[in-house]
């Protein structure tokens, strides 16, 4: 059997560390431990679920790359068309990384009440539409059948219904500006079917979605003219890559731009979660170092005549450091144990039963979102391991300062 495994293991079954000296501070690093482990889980879990939730709510009104024509980003009431038959849809398959395309239209309009009216911006969808995200943010009814000629069914926000004080099945009137000044506006009875709630009041006070063939009758379109293309990736993490790809593959009179550049500020503002969160694992592994270090003092300065004998009787110094080395990491598993046991049942918890809410206009959610990932988790582990037994090898140089003869002269 290994030598210095034998002997840690037989100080830490001896009375399982309950010295007087190095009870408390063993139990002080391996709290320390503890605590660094479950704020190190709740900064990710928190920190990447927040990112990920707002990044999925901008794609749902958005797609992650958007393929328009140049002039569009310049109209501010009408968008210019674009052919819907191109060689990238209804499949962009010459990009990897796209895993769904869909094809839009959009025009500003206004809802008018007997008592109140409210501005909005109608997004005409049709039957390759996305619904997975407004599946999981329809608070009421449900969605609207776009596969019917025609269809007058609508999905509006819970925000803009409230404040319209509508009713599920009430009749809704859009007025759209026609493009000659001089003309009347033109408008569309709608039927509400559905009501949504995202949570991300600035869209959610802002779209309204119908059947993209409506937007094509009001804006005297063929079936073959559409407003936009939305694209949908699979891997987030490649989005500026894959629309420079994208790009690359359509026609010399489409661009195509991220939400990463269309909304610049919300994206910088989520990059500031990773330096919290490398500050915070920065903070907790030194704090967690320092008690590891001054647990390790004191189990040695405690076990010097026993270091003294080993000496003697011919154990090297690194040998004997390796004993204490042993047991430093007995402590910090101890702390990893209970971290993670407390650190994952909160995460769990907030995921399941959304404990911390929070409030909307500030953070685009209506509760703390949870993203729960193996690679995080694992990290967190070994890095905190590693990192701790890597501070403490220094500090157990002072074995080697140790002599036998003094270590073995009894009081």
């Amino acid at each position: 059997m290994n030598f210095e495994l034998f002997v840690s293991r037989r100080l830490i079954s001896e009375k399982d560390f309950k010295s007087s000296i190095s009870a408390p501070i063993i139990k002080i690093a391996t709290a320390a431990i503890s605590v660094g482990v479950i704020m190190m889980l709740i900064a990710f879990g928190t920190g990447l679920g927040l990112q990920e939730k707002i990044r999925d709510k901008i794609a749902a009104f958005n797609g992650h790359i958007q393929i328009e024509s140049f002039s569009s980003r310049s109209q501010q009431v009408n968008q210019n068309s674009i052919p819907k038959n191109q060689e990238f849809y209804p499949a962009f398959s010459e990009v990897e990384n796209v895993e769904h395309i869909q094809a839009v239209a959009t025009k500003y309009g206004i809802i008018r009440t007997e008592t109140d009216f409210e501005g909005i911006l109608v997004k005409g969808v049709g039957e390759d539409y996305r619904w997975d995200y407004f599946e999981e943010y329809l608070v009421k009814g449900k969605l609207p059948d776009v596969k019917k000629e025609n269809s007058t069914e609508i999905l509006l926000s819970q925000s803009v219904v409230n404040k319209l004080a509508l009713q599920l099945n009430d009749q809704v009137v859009v007025y759209f500006l026609a493009e000659d000044a001089s003309s009347r506006p033109r408008l569309i009875a709608f039927t509400l079917v559905g009501i949504y709630n995202s949570g991300f009041k600035e869209f959610d006070d802002q779209f309204l979605i119908a059947d993209l063939q409506q937007i094509q009758r009001i804006n005297k379109w063929d079936a073959d003219q559409i407003g936009n293309f939305e694209v949908f990736v699979s891997d987030f993490d490649d989005l500026e890559i894959t629309t420079r790809e994208v790009y690359q593959y359509i026609d010399s009179f489409l661009n195509a731009s991220s939400i990463i550049e269309q909304y610049p500020t919300i994206f910088e503002w989520l990059k500031m979660f990773d330096m919290n969160i490398a500050l915070i694992i920065g903070i907790m592994i030194l704090v967690a170092g320092i008690n590891m270090i001054t647990a390790l003092l004191v189990l040695i300065l405690e076990r010097t005549q026993m270091i003294g004998i080993l000496k003697a009787l011919g154990a090297s110094d690194w040998s004997i450091r390796k004993v204490f080395l042993y047991n430093a990491s007995y402590i910090i598993l101890r702390g990893l144990f209970w971290g993670n046991l407390i650190g994952l049942g909160i995460l769990f918890a907030q995921k399941y039963l959304k404990l911390i809410p929070l409030n909307p206009q500030t953070y685009y959610v209506t509760e703390a979102p949870i993203s729960i990932q193996l690679y995080y988790i694992i990290g967190v582990n070994l890095g905190t391991l590693i990192l701790c037994l890597l501070m403490l090898i220094l500090p157990s140089v002072i074995i080697s300062k140790i002599t036998p003869i003094k270590a073995m002269q009894f009081e």
